[in-house]
């Protein structure tokens, strides 16, 4: 099974992904964000149809997905390490997975970015930040890893500043309240979908 696939999409329908673990622990003052309101929403669906929700596309993007084999040789290059390209990893009991870009050694993964030009220099200079946060530790979450490597890949910059790398560690604190979190969401989504049931 490969990553964009039909079949890929389809062993994710109405599943929680780490790609959207940020979203199931965004708040707000005023309560709920609309970020996890609509994503509870998107699975809901998702499972009472049995069809993955529509994916949006734009030339960034797609530009991403297309750098990713260079940003992927790129960093092998660099680490000595050999990336093994991985479709999908579930949780054993909850209807949650991750689609690594790739696992390393026998305790590590990687998380690759090919961002616009402003959004690779940041992180040459400040690090990942703490938007990739949730995916991240997610992932080590669902794989059992015990460390990440976030990847940012430009091909516009000169040689030496296209490739940007930071190691982030497994944090078992996060961890555990991402899945106390994630557990919840999916509570929520089951009881959504019994009270639609019952109208």
């Amino acid at each position: 099974m490969k990553q964009g696939s039909a079949e890929w999409f389809q062993e994710r329908c109405g599943k929680a992904t780490a790609s959207r673990f940020a979203d199931i622990l965004s708040k707000v003052k005023s309560g709920e964000s609309a970020g996890r309101r609509n994503y509870r929403a998107q699975l809901v669906a998702e499972r009472l149809t049995g069809v993955p929700a529509e994916t949006y596309t734009n030339a960034i993007m797609q530009r991403g997905t297309d750098l990713e084999p260079e940003a992927r040789a790129a960093y092998e290059d660099r680490t000595g390490l050999i990336v093994v390209e991985i479709a999908f990893v579930e949780h054993s009991e909850l209807a949650a997975g991750a689609s690594p870009d790739g696992l390393v050694d026998d305790d590590g993964g990687v998380e690759i970015k090919c961002p616009n030009t402003a959004t690779h220099i940041d992180y040459l200079l400040n690090g990942m930040g703490t938007d990739y946060t949730p995916q991240i530790q997610g992932a080590m979450w669902l794989t059992g890893r015990k460390y990440w490597d976030f990847v940012s890949y430009d091909d516009r910059m000169p040689e030496r500043h296209r490739l940007y790398t930071q190691r982030v560690m497994r944090d078992e604190a996060f961890i555990g309240n991402l899945e106390v979190e994630v557990r919840k969401f999916l509570i929520e989504v089951d009881e959504t979908i019994r009270k639609l049931e019952n109208l």
